[in-house]
């Protein structure tokens, strides 16, 4: 057996083997044959062997011992076509559940899925954001509540996700860079989720999550280099590059919030809590550009684009001015990691029938790099979509360790 330490700081015991043995050879097919049940299921004996190039009777060894072990089973019989009719194969849903929690300014978003990802139960609350103390109690109450709802006791939950603003630091246990929750870069915040929820837990940028969303159940599902660039009551980015979230050295890339781009001075130090092109393209720079154009407070970007779409001429200016600085940010963007596409995401990128015109057309005018720009098939959801998703990843090699070591 070896410890593995992943990015949440969990130590996951997984089994080793030596190489060429019976062992890791019934376990690499095993696993094979799993990932074919889980892509295409229900499917038969036939159906997996064809997918993974393995041997009947090979298919039929690895099948035979992920039903013992209770990751998948039989759920009926081929009908029609020539021959006998042939056993077909499932994931067991019930082998384990997760649970993934989108953690933001305004809402706390939760839900249970079982392993094979089908949401059992869901929760959708007010965040509680006065403080991290507050939050981390909303957090936990909810997820419990949801086991309850689904008919679960917690300790039947195999993996739990949370996305939240701001980057990890593994060392600390803290979040930083998350200004729009108060005392959320505490020292000891993941520790104090931990004991809160008392499961295993992975801790994620929610823009990645969001990113791992539409990657999983959006857009991305078949882009292999693709960005997500969320827009809201901040701004960032999610980097998914040959199919695999990219997070950088330090957890930090697509932090794009502290680009130098805008009107702003990024050597003026206010500018640093958020970043100079979040202070210019999120809610806040929105508003400011309305009510500079005389536009009356008290205002918000849905009042400003509700405005537009009734045909207001100077919130159409505010619109068009929103439209070139994301422009700008995709242009600094699109030569480096040259995506096939942008998906837009947040309350202000899902404005697409406002923005993406003018967007395209900026960025025709300022570069020559025009990736396609789509906004987010999942809209509010994506978070929490791309949390279940990470937790049902982390809960799949969770369990198929499990039944290599019984």
């Amino acid at each position: 057996m070896t410890a593995s330490g992943p990015a949440n700081g969990r130590r996951v015991i997984e089994p080793t083997y030596a190489a060429g043995t019976p062992s890791l050879l019934r376990a690499i097919n095993e696993r094979s044959a799993l990932e074919a049940i889980r892509r295409s299921g229900p499917v038969s004996r036939a159906d997996v062997a064809r997918e993974t190039g393995l041997s009947k009777p090979t298919v039929s060894l690895a099948l035979a011992g992920l039903t013992r072990a209770g990751l998948v089973r039989e759920v009926g019989r081929t009908i029609g076509g020539k021959g006998p009719s042939a056993i077909l194969y499932e994931l067991n849903p019930q082998a384990g559940w997760v649970v993934g929690i989108d953690v933001g300014r305004e809402y706390v978003r939760a839900a249970i899925a079982d392993i094979a990802g089908t949401i059992v139960a869901r929760r959708d609350e007010r965040a509680r954001a006065r403080s991290a103390a507050s939050l981390i109690g909303q957090i936990g109450a909810v997820a419990h509540s949801l086991a309850g709802e689904a008919g679960l006791g917690w300790r039947q939950v195999t993996q739990a996700a949370i996305g939240s603003p701001g980057v990890l630091d593994p060392e600390r246990g803290a979040v930083a860079l998350a200004a729009n929750l108060p005392g959320w870069g505490r020292q000891g915040l993941v520790e104090a989720l931990r004991r809160e929820l008392g499961t295993n837990l992975s801790f994620e940028n929610d823009v990645n999550l969001a990113a791992i969303g539409e990657r999983a159940r959006g857009h991305g599902r078949d882009v292999d280099s693709f960005v997500y660039l969320w827009v809201g009551t901040g701004v960032g980015m999610g980097l998914v590059l040959d199919g695999e979230l990219y997070r950088g050295t330090h957890g930090a890339a697509g932090e794009i919030a502290y680009l130098p781009v805008g009107p702003g001075d990024p050597r003026d130090p206010t500018n640093r809590r958020r970043g100079t092109f979040e202070e210019a393209a999120a809610a806040a720079g929105i508003v400011r550009v309305a009510i500079g154009l005389g536009m009356r407070a008290p205002l918000t970007p849905k009042k400003i684009f509700a405005a537009a779409r009734r045909g207001d001429a100077t919130a159409a200016k505010v619109v068009e001015a929103e439209a070139s600085r994301l422009a700008m940010g995709i242009a600094a963007i699109a030569p480096i990691v040259d995506p096939a596409l942008v998906i837009l995401g947040g309350g202000v990128g899902h404005n697409g029938d406002l923005l993406l015109e003018p967007i395209e057309r900026e960025l025709r005018a300022v570069s020559p790099f025009h990736p396609r720009i789509v906004v987010s098939a999942l809209g509010e959801e994506a978070v929490l979509q791309g949390a279940i998703a990470t937790a049902l990843q982390a809960a799949r090699e969770r369990l198929f360790s499990r039944s290599q070591t019984a």
